[in-house]
């Protein structure tokens, strides 16, 4: 792969230091209040401002990344919305990072860059992209051809270099810090002796349990007081973020009946001019929604409704228009032709001023590239085995270090028009020279497919789209529900009465970007974290492009530790389990510390281990039972022990014999268990976590977007 594939391909995470790989952020606090226009700052990461100005112009440069990567000319919102959230985290990881990095003294030097790049042991990427296609070995001479050859490269090529030479610097840096911290780390021979005996020392055992599933709900009774001692002793699982509940109703914005009808009279009216057309290509371009295109396609690349009348009819053959998906298509078959499926070439291109993605520092005329083509061209004609060295020399391919010119096989119709066609006219080891908006090629076709039955066709799509009247008439449905009904009870009776259809979206934080059915709902987001929207409040029309939206405020809830009366419905059924297993247990102490008696008393069955350990994190049949597993190991057996209250249910455990681990005198094994338990966490970003945890991270994103 060429090497400036290789990092356009990557080039969002390669921008993004330490890369996305790491581990997944963490959202700060949402911001309190609004400020409107006075508000500069996106954010504050431990007392570090982070600008709306320095903020956009980094999504901007990743949101073009990311076209390049993905080979697109625009982004959706939702693919923007995601490019933000990842610039936050970037942006938030670079600030936390950075401080470490400095109060620690760690750098990359000059040097050490120089050898990551081109050294004797570069940097993995390195390996990875420039990698000898014919041995699939590194190649140490391809990066210094390539980086020779880098001033004559397009302005985008060197970007892309620039970015990944930063990410290989910001890499070096953590592996740094991850070492540091690994480094650092000692395990004293007690703590590795006590991991040791935790996994060998066993017990042994007979246990009754009593499942808080076999007694009924309605034989036990809670009461307040359970709930608030269940909450108080586990209020930090229930602590929140803010975020809201809304119900909305939504509004399609679809083609009538008399919209359908214009649309049909139109595109039969295209269909009798597609007949008589001179020029489909024009025709085409000037009454489709979507541009002719000029590849040539195989059977079964067509859409199933024109697919087999296409490749079964004569050229001028025009097709009865038909409605697919609220779309109308006509089409008209072009050219038929025999062509290969893929075909392969190597090439020089020899660009000039203002050339489609030229070097903005090219200074070569349009006709000094042409007379430099021409040069080349007679030169391999009489020898075409000099192109490779010749394109290392002259070509303004960016790609051109890592594959000297050769481009592989690519699809018929892949490359711009003039290009594959050049190709696909020129017999296999013949020389030929093409011109395309990118500048002058020198093309060897190097092999080609057998080839096969293609068609080139004209296609009119043109979409059944609302009339301003049907839109109209949507926004004033829409406009009667939000202006007449002013509070949630009148809203929820006029859902009812006009048999309207209403949903709910709860849990909506600041930063969320999703409601069902809804594209791009972040405005309705905003109104709804408006300071001003009270809940029970009604809402304008929201227009989102094919719908028209009214939603109501349901509910708040705030930033913090929710009252009780909130979490209850949550909590009730640990709770209900708690107070089972406190019922449960006194009547297993009823029978004092005679497991059979338990077992008989209450029909519960009974149950051997032979070798249970410290470290394990289940009882057999129950699953996680640790507040089982840690009192029998505080036995001193033979021993029965009280009633447990667990997780599932209650138990009496009968503890027979603890067997201690065996004795030895050499604990290294367990150290070095321990010691790549810890690297993994380190190396699966744990300090970065801490980190985030350690410090106040102020997030006003919500103020801007």
């Amino acid at each position: 792969m060429a090497v400036i594939g290789n990092i356009r391909k990557h080039s969002t995470f390669l921008i993004i230091i330490i890369g996305v790989a790491l581990a997944a952020f963490v959202l700060g606090d949402f911001a309190k209040g609004r400020r409107g226009s006075r508000e500069v700052n996106v954010g504050n990461v431990a007392g570090e401002d982070i600008t709306i100005m320095d903020f956009n112009q980094r999504v901007e440069q990743n949101i073009e990344n990311t076209k390049q990567q993905q080979k697109k000319v625009r982004l959706t919102t939702d693919e923007i919305y995601r490019v933000k959230e990842d610039t936050w985290k970037q942006m938030v990881k670079e600030v936390l990072m950075d401080k470490e990095y400095e109060s620690l003294g760690l750098t990359v030097t000059t040097e050490e860059l120089f050898d990551l790049v081109q050294g004797p042991n570069p940097h993995p990427l390195i390996k990875q992209y420039f990698t000898d296609p014919e041995t699939g070995q590194y190649n140490r001479s391809l990066i210094l051809d390539y980086l020779r050859n880098l001033d004559n490269m397009p302005a985008e090529s060197k970007q892309q270099w620039i970015a990944f030479e930063e990410y290989i610097r910001n890499d070096q840096l953590s592996n740094k810090y991850k070492t540091l911290i690994s480094k650092g780390y000692y395990v004293p021979e007690a703590l590795a002796k006590m991991a040791y005996e935790d996994d060998n020392t066993t017990a042994q055992l007979t246990y009754v349990a009593s499942r808080y599933t076999e007694l009924p709900d309605s034989l036990v009774t809670i009461t307040d007081a359970d709930y608030q001692e269940y909450y108080d002793k586990n209020k930090e699982l229930y602590k929140q973020k803010a975020s809201r509940e809304i119900d909305y109703v939504t509004f399609e914005i679809k083609p009538s009946v008399r919209d359908l009808e214009a649309a049909k009279k139109t595109i039969e009216e295209i269909y009798a001019e597609l007949k008589t057309t001179q020029d489909v290509a024009r025709f085409v371009n000037n009454n489709s929604d979507t541009p002719y295109d000029s590849t040539w396609k195989k059977q079964g690349e067509l859409p199933v409704q024109i697919d087999s009348i296409m490749f079964n009819s004569e050229i001028g053959t025009v097709t009865e228009p038909y409605l697919d998906n609220f779309v109308f298509t006509t089409a008209r078959l072009v050219d038929v032709s025999n062509r290969p499926d893929s075909l392969k070439a190597s090439h020089i291109l020899i660009a000039y001023k203002d050339a489609l993605r030229a070097d903005p520092n090219l200074s070569r005329s349009k006709e000094q590239a042409e007379k430099l083509a021409d040069s080349l061209y007679n030169v391999l004609k009489r020898s075409s085995s000099d192109l490779t060295q010749l394109a290392i020399q002259f070509s303004d391919d960016g790609s051109v270090a890592q594959n000297s010119g050769d481009l592989g096989w690519f699809a018929d119709g892949q490359m711009v028009y003039a290009f594959n066609e050049a190709v696909n006219n020129t017999r296999i080891g013949d020389i030929t020279l093409a011109e395309t908006p990118f500048g002058y090629h020198i093309i060897k076709v190097t092999g080609k497919k057998e080839p096969v039955k293609k068609v080139r066709v004209g296609i009119i799509n043109r979409e059944v789209v609302a009339s301003n009247e049907t839109y109209q008439k949507t926004f004033a449905k829409a406009s009667k529900l939000a202006s007449e009904n002013k509070d949630i009870e009148s809203y929820d009776k006029a859902v009812t009465e006009n048999n309207l259809n209403k949903r709910t979206a709860n849990n909506l934080q600041k930063m969320s970007n999703y409601i069902a059915g809804l594209k791009n709902p972040r405005q309705i987001i905003h109104w709804a974290f408006n300071e001003n929207t009270e809940v029970g409040s009604v809402s304008s029309v929201f227009d989102l492009d094919d719908m028209f939206v009214v939603a109501v405020l349901k509910s708040k809830t705030e930033e913090g530790y929710p009252d009780l009366e909130d979490v209850k419905e949550r909590i009730q059924r640990f709770v209900t389990n708690e107070v089972k297993g406190k019922v449960l247990a006194e009547k297993m102490k009823a029978y004092g510390k005679d497991i059979d008696k338990i077992a008989e008393g209450l029909n519960l069955e009974k149950t051997d281990i032979a070798a249970l350990t410290f470290s394990a994190r289940n009882i057999q049949g129950f699953g996680a039972e640790n507040k089982v597993i840690g009192t029998v190991f505080g036995t001193n057996p033979p021993e029965v022990t009280d009633p447990i209250v667990g997780y599932g249910a209650a138990f009496v455990v009968d503890v027979k014999k603890i067997t201690k681990a065996p004795e030895k005198d050499d604990y290294t094994q367990n150290k070095v268990v321990l010691l790549n338990s810890f690297t993994q966490r380190v190396n699966q970003d744990y300090p970065y976590r801490a980190l985030e945890k350690a410090v106040e991270i102020k997030d006003n994103r919500a103020l801007f977007y």
